[in-house]
């Protein structure tokens, strides 16, 4: 295992307040159909759990994560499945993998093209490529409510600030097709996501928008926190628990 930086993601926090990530991805397990024996690559695997079904399906799994944090934790909890620490743009791997499996990523990596061109080498000729990650609109309530409290605060906001990449069906397929993938099915998707507990929707800013809060003041940060729940509370608070407004895309590509 090469541990190569450290890094700002609470691996803790991830596991306790926001493991809906993986439960989701146990799905997308069903499109990626593993079969006994094979090689595959859990791409953005945080803390482990989806590459440890894997590997209790038959899978030869490899887990990597551009957090170091997200791979200690996984190591810790699964020692005997092989993790490191890889960027998606730039993947060691040539003709390796029956598979590649990416879920809640994806949105991360702001040069789609890169990470489609590293997918594509790493895998097998007939490999496939499944993913699930944010698409366009995903969490357009939530971070227009915060850009729009940013704003009113003067804070300087500059949307480079904006840490994800949320594509709509047709720019994303279409991405993959130029990089070699004969796309085979995809979905964009509601998918309404509960927060876990009355602080659902703070946790959620702090664990995955701190990039949008960079540089304010623990004070600054409170009173964006405060007022983003007010502002949020009627559209996305249903009977006592934050509900967070994902749209999700699913795709299933092939290497010809």
């Amino acid at each position: 295992m090469d541990i190569i930086k450290k890094d700002s993601w609470n691996a803790g926090l991830y596991d306790t307040k926001h493991s809906f990530v993986s439960a989701f991805g146990e799905e997308l397990i069903g499109w990626l159909n593993p079969l006994a024996g094979e090689r595959i690559l859990d791409l953005g695997c945080g803390t482990g759990d989806l590459a440890e079904k894997l590997d209790k399906a038959g899978v030869s799994v490899m887990g990597i994560d551009n957090s170091s944090n997200m791979v200690e934790q996984a190591y810790r909890k699964y020692p005997h499945i092989q993790f490191d620490v890889q960027d998606a743009t730039n993947l060691s791997f040539k003709d390796e993998f029956d598979a590649v499996f990416s879920n809640a990523m994806l949105h991360w990596v702001k040069q789609p093209q890169k990470a489609l061109q590293s997918i594509f080498q790493a895998l097998k000729p007939g490999g496939r490529f499944v993913a699930e990650f944010g698409g366009k609109g995903n969490v357009k309530l939530i971070t227009d409510e915060v850009i729009r409290q940013l704003n009113r605060l003067e804070s300087d906001y500059n949307p480079h600030q904006f840490p994800w990449f949320f594509p709509s069906i047709g720019e994303y397929t279409s991405l993959m097709e130029e990089a070699g993938f004969r796309v085979i099915l995809a979905q964009h998707f509601d998918r309404p996501t509960p927060l876990q507990g009355k602080d659902g929707l703070r946790n959620w800013i702090e664990m995955f928008a701190s990039s949008m809060l960079g540089g304010l003041s623990e004070e600054t940060i409170e009173e964006i926190l405060l007022n983003s729940e007010e502002g949020l509370k009627n559209q996305l608070f249903q009977d006592g628990v934050w509900m967070a407004d994902y749209k999700r895309i699913r795709v299933l590509g092939i290497k010809e």
